[in-house]
């Protein structure tokens, strides 16, 4: 049995990897993680506490675990990345610091770093593939530029020190997990639309036209497909986006969401707020990569998943009661 080491295994989809992780025979998980792992978790893993941007916390929380998969880091929704620009900079590149450095000192069997689609928000090709990277004009967002560093540090530690790594960038992730932020725009989309909707908004506020185009990719199948690109010698060295292929519109994300809550599909209507100075026009991910490479495939339907994620924030607000 060989042990991962998941930082940032509290959080969404975090959590959601531990799940998948522990599913498998083949592993056993160690967590590392400042915020509370929830009893599931505590019963599971070891869990580490530390701040990883220390690097002698950061060498004993990678000590024993050939593999690790790095998603610790300042996350959240278009809002956050503009209320938070230098704090999450300065978070995420100080995590690079320690936990890179550890990883060499260790001499890990495999680095697989969670990148995020944002590294794409100017991309000009549609559907975007990996192989367009070089070509796409740098993240204007405080936050896409700090996921791409991280992409960097993988490359430049394999290039001088021969660090064996995996990049995969999930694609608007969503489902049971996570809570919406009483500040529109801190969480994600999904969980503040079904906020709003549950609470009897009418009509619905979104940001910006609705046009915007986003590829919804549930959790589970996130963490499926991180964990299968970790686990393959195809996904050495390489990177993937881990993605569902479905590209929606807000607005039609919206309307999803409106009817998932039980709402009247003729009384949906919205009303469009001012949004923030970097939105990502469109976001379609190319998948052919992860499929040809690793057999991957994103397997849960957004409705299936919106229905499921408005069930479980349905339970959340009977238990918070």
């Amino acid at each position: 049995m060989t042990r991962v080491l998941v930082t940032g295994g509290a959080g969404t989809i975090g959590a959601a990897v531990v799940r998948r992780l522990l599913g498998d025979p083949r592993y056993d998980v160690r967590v590392a993680d400042q915020r509370p792992a929830p009893q599931w978790m505590r019963e599971s893993c070891e869990i580490h506490t530390g701040d990883l941007r220390d690097v002698a916390v950061a060498r004993a929380a990678l000590d024993g675990c050939p593999l690790t998969i790095h998603l610790a880091a300042i996350v959240g929704g278009i809002g956050n990345f503009h209320k938070l620009p230098h704090t999450l900079t300065e978070m995420n590149n100080g995590l690079y610091n320690g936990i890179f450095r550890a990883a060499l000192d260790l001499g890990v069997e495999r680095f697989t770093y969670v990148s995020s689609s944002m590294v794409f928000e100017r991309a000009t090709e549609f559907p975007t593939t990996e192989a367009h990277l070089p070509d796409c004009p740098t993240p204007q967002s405080a936050y896409g530029y700090s996921k791409l560093t991280g992409e960097v540090y993988c490359r430049a530690a394999h290039a001088e020190h021969g660090l064996p790594f995996t990049i995969c960038r999930p694609f608007n992730a969503y489902g049971p997990g996570e809570l919406p932020d009483p500040e529109p725009g801190i969480a994600h989309m999904v969980p503040d639309v079904i906020k709003k909707v549950l609470s009897g908004q009418k009509p619905l506020q979104i940001f910006g036209d609705g046009t915007q185009t986003r590829t919804l990719t549930h959790i589970d199948d996130i963490a499926d497909g991180i964990v299968t690109a970790m686990s393959s010698p195809a996904g050495l060295n390489e990177d993937f986006n881990i993605s569902a292929s479905e590209e929606l519109t807000v607005a039609e994300t919206a309307r999803i969401i409106w009817e998932a809550c039980g709402e009247d599909p003729a009384e949906f209507a919205l009303e469009h707020l001012p949004t923030f100075e970097v939105d990502v026009v469109r976001r379609w991910p190319s998948v052919e990569k992860a499929r040809a490479l690793l057999g991957w495939e994103a397997r849960i339907g957004v409705r299936e998943g919106i229905d499921a994620t408005v069930a479980w924030l349905r339970e959340q607000q009977l238990a918070s009661a």
